[in-house]
Formats: structure tokens, C-alpha cells, sequence
């Protein structure tokens, strides 16, 4: 049992191909149980301009940050994953409420808002606080893009095909030199997106770690391979064709040759609500489709 929210700010999702009836219907549905709870309303002001909610102010992320008790995300994963960056530096915790495809960190599907918001909002929740990534890329010894990831920071190559040369470094030791069509660091939160599609190891969100994967390497005795937490990694580009750096693939800068991409863990921590009973293994089982023997009480989700 957690504790009530009084003051919750509102996200949705605005990118142009989302079925904005549809998005605007579930909004307006939400918003009203949030009042009907007794707590104010935050709506986001790029939500309050794309949707056009009549009746309503739109609130900036700083002040949503520096008001906020908890934010209610209507989106995919993509978008739970902008909201969540930006408000880790405010400490603000997130609720995820499916309007996307795969759902993993937005847990929660648009037919159990009625009920489970509500008790949610009440205090009845399981808390889950995630690891997130801070990232640079160095050109010539000068920062060209500083940024936060809480899935995963990518190297890969660009339009122009072929392979992607880099050297690897773990607290200023070289750990290898490897070709391959790029390399993926992620956090056990991004374990199972691009990562597991790499043949990444699914880490627990728990775990004080993060999963180095290369992608397509030209060594195939290169494999996947885990890291703690705690050291700062350095991808130094030694040959490039066409490459970029991506994070959480929002955000990302080209590299040229003798480019540094330094990731460590950030001091910011996203921490996610799930609904009481919230289970990261059922979450496994049904959004990859795991089978279980029909017998074993256990696996049902």
C-alpha cells in the first residue's frame, strides 16, 4: 500500500499516425476519473495543444515536475519512456496505461483504467524504480549531445550499410575491438526491446546492471555480455561509414571517426507504479508469449 495522490499530471501520446478520436475519447475518460477521485489535474500542454481538450490548461514539464505527485501516461512504450526521462529529474513517479502495440512499461490496457486508476490513485500500487542511463558523445574531446536513456543507447550504422568498427573500454580498459553492424547498451528495463532482438539476455528489473549486445558482429565468438552498474563504458568509433549514436532512439547524433559515446548510470532513477499484484514474470509470460504446461497452477498470468 502506497500513499494517495492529490495533485497528477496528465500525458498522452501525440504523434500524428495515433487515432486521435480514439486517444481524445480515452483522455477525456481519464481525466474525469482523476477529478472524480478528488485529485487536480496537470495536463501536459503539448497534450492540451495536439488534442485540443476543451476547457482545460496545458501545464509545461517543469512545471508539472516541480508540481506533479504522479503522471498518468496514455501511449506506447516510446512514449512512456520520453515522459519517464524527463521526470526522473523531478523524481515524479509514472502509471502507464496502454494506447500502443506491445505494452511493456505500459502495463496497464484501456478496459482496466475504470478500476484499476482508481485504486492506483488511492494508494494501491506496487512501486518499481528503474535504472536510467546518462550519455555523452565526445567529438574531438567536446560534448556534442548529452542525454538521458532509460531503454538503451545504440551504435549502428547508417543508410549506407556496412560495418561499424569500434573499440570498447570498461573504466578505461579495453575490453575488445569489434566489427558488426552496431552495439546496443542496455539497462534491464531495455533488455527486452532492441537488446533481446540481438539475442540480448532478458534482465531482471531489479538487478544492478546492464547488458552490452553487438549487433550482426563479424567475430561470431563475440557474445552478449553483462555489466554491472556502477562503471562507465566507452565506445570509441575507429572506422565508420555512416554511423549514429541513438538514445532510446529519441534522441541521437552522427559519428564520425574517433567519436566517443561514455555512458554511465545517472543519479536519476524513473520510478514506475504497477497495480497491486503486479508480477514482471507474468508481464514475460504474456507479452512474449511464453509457454507454460497447461497443469502448472502457476502459469497462468
Amino acid at each position: 500500500m502506497g500513499a494517495s495522490f492529490q495533485t497528477v499530471a496528465v500525458f498522452a501520446k501525440t504523434r500524428s499516425e495515433v487515432n486521435r478520436a480514439g486517444l481524445t475519447e480515452a483522455l477525456t475518460s481519464i481525466l474525469a476519473i482523476v477529478e472524480k477521485c478528488g485529485a487536480s489535474v496537470l495536463l501536459d500542454a503539448e497534450t492540451r495543444e495536439i488534442l485540443d481538450i476543451p476547457g482545460r490548461a496545458g501545464y509545461t514539464l517543469a512545471e508539472i515536475g516541480e508540481k506533479a505527485d504522479v503522471a498518468v501516461v496514455l501511449g506506447g512504450d516510446g512514449t512512456m519512456l520520453s515522459i519517464a526521462r524527463e521526470l526522473a529529474a523531478y523524481d515524479v513517479p509514472l502509471i502507464g496505461i496502454n494506447f500502443g502495440r506491445l505494452g511493456f512499461i505500459t502495463d496497464i490496457a484501456l478496459h482496466q483504467v475504470p478500476d484499476v486508476l482508481v485504486q492506483m490513485l488511492g494508494g494501491r500500487y506496487e512501486s518499481d524504480r528503474r535504472t536510467v542511463l546518462e550519455g555523452e558523445v565526445l567529438h574531438e574531446g567536446v560534448a556534442a549531445l548529452r542525454t538521458h536513456a532509460l531503454n538503451d543507447i545504440v551504435i549502428s550504422h547508417g543508410m549506407g550499410g556496412g560495418l561499424v568498427e569500434f573499440t570498447v573500454r570498461v573504466n578505461g580498459v579495453t575490453m575488445y575491438n569489434q566489427r558488426a553492424d552496431g552495439v546496443i547498451l542496455a539497462t534491464p528495463t531495455g533488455s527486452t526491446a532492441y537488446a533481446l532482438s540481438a539475442n540480448g539476455p532478458i534482465l531482471h528489473p531489479s538487478l544492478a546492471g546492464m547488458v552490452l549486445v553487438p549487433v550482426a558482429p563479424h567475430t561470431l565468438s563475440n557474445r552478449p555480455i553483462a555489466l554491472p552498474d556502477d562503471v562507465e563504458i566507452e565506445l570509441e568509433l575507429t572506422e565508420v561509414r555512416d554511423a549514429s549514436a541513438f538514445f532510446d532512439m529519441q534522441s541521437y547524433q552522427t559519428l564520425a571517426p574517433g567519436d566517443i559515446v561514455r555512458a554511465r548510470r545517472s543519479k536519476r532513477v524513473a520510478t514506475l507504479l504497477h497495480p497491486e499484484g503486479y508480477n514482471h514474470f507474468a508481464t514475460l509470460r504474456q507479452k512474449l508469449h511464453w509457454n507454460v504446461f497447461s497443469s502448472d497452477p502457476h502459469g497462468r498470468a
